[in-house]
């Protein structure tokens, strides 16, 4: 519970760093470092609307994240068990949930600085980028997964403080599925989103 409960608080860190597009940027850190320029701008561009800010953001981050290969690994051998059907509607309520819970977190962003530290390639395909959040209470290590896809290093994982996001969310689905199946589960997934989404409406 201690590690989720980290995850959740950092994750609005994780978020705008890695949301973004990197066509100039060629290995996986030079991408991780382009994304930033790009929704900080953003996010201290005065002149945009809230709404245009998030549509924009949303846009970088559905970009970015590669969501089947999230979903695939959280999911773990319960997404061979799943149709084809009910592995996209998971893929498509896990983007939602990911977008929707945290948009607001990183509207939270107070200017941090981050630190590169290095790079890490695992395969030709895939690679660890490590880095830290200066922050005033202290130094945070966040490090991320990213598989090249074309010429893009997509984000599937990251690690926040030794804690991995896709572990956090497999552990607490796979307790789901084992009471209430894949649909059970996909069923408080979609009632999570539409909750959300009354919240948005209601805050105006």
């Amino acid at each position: 519970m201690r590690a989720y409960r980290i995850s959740l608080k950092l994750l609005a860190i994780w978020l705008f760093f890695i949301a973004g597009s990197a066509h100039a940027a060629t290995g996986p850190m030079a991408q991780v470092q382009d994304t930033i320029d790009h929704v900080v701008a953003l996010l201290r561009d005065k002149n945009l609307q809230t709404q245009d800010r998030r549509d924009q953001i949303r846009k970088l981050i559905n970009e970015r994240f590669y969501f089947k290969a999230m979903s695939q690994r959280t999911l773990s051998r319960n997404w061979r068990k799943a149709t084809p059907e009910q592995q996209d509607r998971f893929t498509d309520l896990f983007a939602k949930l990911l977008e929707k819970t945290y948009m607001g977190r990183i509207e939270a962003y107070t200017d941090e600085k981050v630190e590169y530290i290095r790079e890490k390639m695992e395969t030709d395909t895939r690679a660890m980028v490590y880095t830290q959040i200066l922050a005033k209470s202290g130094n945070i290590p966040i490090n991320y997964r990213v598989a090249k896809k074309g010429d893009q290093w997509l984000v599937y994982d990251v690690i926040i403080e030794e804690v991995s996001l896709i572990s956090n969310y497999r552990s607490s689905y796979e307790e789901i599925i084992k009471k209430d199946g894949i649909e059970g589960l996909l069923s408080q997934m979609a009632q999570k989103v539409k909750d959300q989404e009354t919240e948005k409406s209601a805050a105006g």
